[in-house]
C-alpha cells in the first residue's frame, strides 16, 4: 500500500489547469478501475425517460430538507445551515431543481453496510435529504456537519469533510452529481480526490463560505455554497472529462 508521501508525490507531478477531475487519477488508485475503456454505446433518450423518475412539487415535502428531524431524537455533532442558488452559466436561477443531498454522520460514518470503519452509528441521523429550488433558485438544508474518514486509497488515507450533492433536470439522464467541502480543511493538501481537480480556482468553487449572517443564535453555523451548472465558473462535476 503507498503511503501518503507517494501519494503527495504523484499529486504535485500531476498536470496542472484541470477544471474537471480526470476519469482515471493515478493517485486516486480506484478510479483507474472505474472509468469507461470502450465507447459509449447509443441509448434512445426517449426510451430511458421512460424509466426515469418523475419529480413535482407535490412529490418533495419540505420536511426533507431537515436531516436533523428524520429520526426520534437529536442527531450528534454541530448543526448547520448549508443554503445557496443554482444558476445557469449566465446567472439565471434554475427553478424547481431537484437536489439532493447525502453524507456521512459527525463521526465520519455513512448509514451503509460496507462502511465498516470502527465509529459509531448515530441512530438518530440518516445522513439524505431532499429539496426542491425555489423560483429564485434557493436551496436550504439543516444538517450536521459530516466528519472525516479513512478510506483503503493508501496507508493513514483520510478524505475531507464534505456533503454529496445530486441534481436532476427534467428527467433521470440529467443527473449530475458533485461534492461540496468545508472551508480552511487541512485535509485538502492530502486528498487525491479532491486534487484530481488540478486547477486551483476551480477546486476553490467546491468549498463553500461561512455566512455569519446565515448563523442562528445558539442554534446552528450557515453556509453558502452556490451551484454553477454551464459556464467558464461552472462546478466541478463528476464522472466527466474536459481533456
Amino acid at each position: 500500500m503507498p503511503t501518503q508521501a507517494q501519494i503527495s508525490a504523484e499529486i504535485a507531478a500531476a498536470p496542472s489547469g484541470r477544471s474537471e477531475p480526470a476519469l482515471g487519477f493515478a493517485p486516486y488508485r480506484s478510479s483507474l478501475l472505474r472509468f469507461p475503456t470502450k465507447d459509449l454505446r447509443q441509448a434512445d433518450p426517449e426510451g430511458a425517460e421512460l424509466l426515469a423518475p418523475v419529480f413535482g412539487q407535490h412529490d418533495v415535502d419540505p420536511l426533507e430538507a431537515d436531516l436533523t428531524i428524520q429520526a426520534g431524537g437529536e442527531p450528534l455533532g454541530e448543526r448547520i445551515l448549508l443554503t445557496g442558488r443554482v444558476l445557469d452559466g449566465d446567472g439565471r436561477p434554475v427553478r424547481h431543481q431537484l437536489v439532493e443531498i447525502w453524507q456521512a454522520n459527525a463521526s465520519g460514518r455513512y448509514i451503509h453496510q460496507r462502511d465498516q470503519h470502527p465509529a459509531p452509528i448515530d441512530p438518530n441521523f440518516t445522513g439524505v435529504g431532499r429539496c426542491l429550488t425555489d423560483a429564485d433558485g434557493n436551496y436550504s438544508f439543516t444538517t450536521i456537519k459530516p466528519g472525516p474518514y479513512p478510506w483503503q486509497n493508501h496507508r493513514n488515507a483520510w478524505r475531507p469533510a464534505h456533503v454529496h450533492f445530486s441534481l436532476f433536470g427534467t428527467d433521470f439522464t440529467q443527473r449530475l452529481v458533485t461534492q461540496m467541502y468545508f472551508p480552511g480543511d487541512q485535509l485538502f493538501a492530502l486528498d487525491p480526490i479532491y486534487q484530481s481537480i488540478t486547477d486551483p480556482a476551480a477546486r476553490e468553487r467546491l468549498v463553500a463560505t461561512y455566512e455569519h449572517d446565515l448563523s442562528q443564535h445558539e442554534w446552528l453555523l450557515g453556509y453558502r455554497w452556490d451551484i454553477v451548472l454551464t459556464g467558464s465558473h461552472a462546478t466541478p462535476l463528476e464522472g466527466e472529462d474536459h481533456a
